[in-house]
């Protein structure tokens, strides 16, 4: 149980430290001022919100764009889903089947990317979007915020009844 606790401590530094020393630099070579910097981030899109996110970068910046959902996007989700696996296994040792929900949260997050992906690609060939591709993306991208806030769920009632099984013994004693 301690082995979990501390694979649980060491992965989450490891997910901050890739989000401030990986991702964010790695992020900034399609950052705009103005605008979304990730269509990802959102909980759905439409064709408007893709077309304008596309066009407002160069081809320079959609080149890094993507790279980043091949590369570094796709390893942050992994990192993350290791890590609400490790917390959920801490916190609910007997209940394994909770941890399918953060697996398939990282898997619609990289269904997502080869999606946008997709997306670009035909964007840089100086072809419209399509409007199923752009449908798809954001049925999964909802999808996967959905899972995401499962997760977080899981989480918070594991912490809760660690809170309520603590008080008590302490309670007690």
């Amino acid at each position: 149980m301690n082995r979990t606790l501390y694979l649980a401590i060491g992965l989450t530094l490891a997910f901050f430290l890739y989000i401030t020393l990986v991702l964010g630099p790695t992020g900034n070579c399609f950052a705009v001022d103005v605008g979304s910097n990730s269509l990802g981030l959102s909980f759905s899109y439409t064709k408007e919100m893709v077309q304008n996110f596309f066009e407002s970068r160069d081809q320079e910046q959609l080149l890094c764009y993507r790279q980043f959902l091949l590369i570094w996007d796709t390893i942050f989700a992994l990192i993350y889903t290791l890590m609400y696996a490790s917390w959920i296994k801490y916190l609910f040792n007997e209940k394994r089947l909770f941890l399918i929900i953060p697996v398939l949260g990282m898997l619609a997050d990289w269904a997502e990317n080869y999606t946008e992906i997709l997306m670009l690609n035909t964007y840089l060939n100086s072809n419209p979007v399509s409007e199923t591709l752009v449908s798809i993306g954001s049925g999964v991208n909802s999808f996967k915020w959905v899972l995401s806030s499962l997760t977080y769920l899981i989480i918070l009632v594991g912490i809760m009844i660690l809170l309520k099984i603590f008080l008590t013994k302490f309670k007690n004693s």
